[in-house]
């Protein structure tokens, strides 16, 4: 298995820094445009010089804008490993994830009944890829255990209904204590502060994923970098037990 993204997360929190992956994607469906003339490319190159430890990017298109296009552009332009987002759904879409030269790719629990999420997993590995296991609830982030899956997110948003909800980081909060023991889990979507970011870390995630308000920030490397700044607890705390290979960040 390609470990570099989840490797890329824990070096990262290791050396005191909120782990913050930019999501690149083109439409929010629920606050439209989002890069506003700006090249991907281009913000993909300044987001790495300021220290982003992986990307992701969106490919979906009719909803969210992307394309395979935009995904081997920005590996093509950077050395950071880089998640592939799509609504993944055949053994077709992995290989064309690891062709491109993506690193991971995300699977969403919600999307796929266990059979093929086991399938698609077990594939995924299989061709070099590491997979983000997505959940939205004690349930699937069951599923996520049972699977052996060592790169878990949480969406704080709901992807079914195309992340229009008002999910906000109280999710991750909320289920934390679920995951699997040991994996590196990404809180996702309805980051919107370095508070949020800062309050993801503190409930037990790894690393943040935030795409709209990085887009929507007037200052993009001046709000990137404060996202990466915030005093807690780097090990994180579920039920009240450290998580097992927590790290502490030095304040």
């Amino acid at each position: 298995m390609n470990g570099r993204f989840s490797q890329a997360l824990r070096e990262k929190k290791r050396s005191g820094v909120i782990p913050v992956i930019p999501d690149f994607k083109r439409i929010s469906p629920k606050e439209g445009e989002l890069f506003a003339g700006r090249d991907p490319v281009a913000m993909a190159k300044l987001l790495e010089g300021l220290g982003a430890p992986a990307l992701s990017v969106v490919t979906e298109g009719d909803s969210f804008g992307g394309s395979m296009a935009l995904l081997e552009s920005i590996i093509r332009a950077t050395g950071l490993p880089v998640l592939r987002k799509d609504f993944i759904k055949s053994e077709d879409d992995l290989k064309a994830t690891r062709d491109a030269g993506a690193d991971a790719v995300l699977l969403i629990c919600a999307t796929m009944d266990a059979r093929m999420l086991t399938h698609l997993y077990e594939q995924a590995l299989l061709v070099g890829l590491e997979p983000l296991v997505e959940a939205r609830d004690a349930q699937e982030l069951a599923l996520a255990g049972t699977l052996g899956a060592k790169l878990v997110g949480i969406n704080n948003r709901d992807i079914l209904r195309l992340e229009k909800d008002g999910g906000t980081v109280s999710r991750t909060a909320q289920l934390t204590g679920n995951a699997p023991e040991g994996a590196t889990l990404v809180s996702e979507s309805g980051i919107c502060s370095p508070f949020d970011a800062r309050a993801a870390m503190d409930a037990g995630a790894d690393a943040v994923l935030v795409g709209t308000a990085i887009w929507h920030a007037k200052g993009t490397k001046g709000f990137y970098l404060s996202l990466c700044k915030g005093r807690h607890d780097a090990g994180g705390k579920r039920d009240g037990t450290r998580r097992a290979g927590g790290q502490n960040m030095r304040p």
